[in-house]
């Protein structure tokens, strides 16, 4: 996969489809445009998909048992993320989605 800006394309050398997957940032935001949009009204930026694997790592240590100073402070860690950051991303990963007005 190579990085483009806020998307992954991915390119097969040879691949008969491999033109394709050559497309152009407007190109991907045209596809997908509506479904960016709705994101957006909700307010979630497209970097929160960065921590969904974190989020889910919390929810299983969480459900474990193990508590919840314990749980941000190995994630901190593993992630590089400060612990402020982690109980902030949770918070906002957990809170209901409310359309923001313009």
């Amino acid at each position: 996969m190579l990085p483009c800006g806020r998307f992954a394309l991915l390119f097969v050398r040879g691949h008969k489809d491999s033109n394709f997957f050559r497309m152009k940032i407007i190109e991907i935001l045209k596809l997908n445009k509506e479904l960016l949009s709705r994101i957006s009204d909700f307010g979630i930026r497209l970097d929160d998909c960065r921590y969904i694997d974190l989020y889910n790592e919390y929810i299983d240590k969480k459900k474990q048992g193990e508590k919840v100073t314990y749980i941000v402070a190995i994630l901190s860690e593993k992630y590089s993320i400060s612990e402020r950051k982690i109980y902030d991303i949770v918070k906002k990963l957990e809170s209901h989605c409310e359309i923001f007005a313009v």
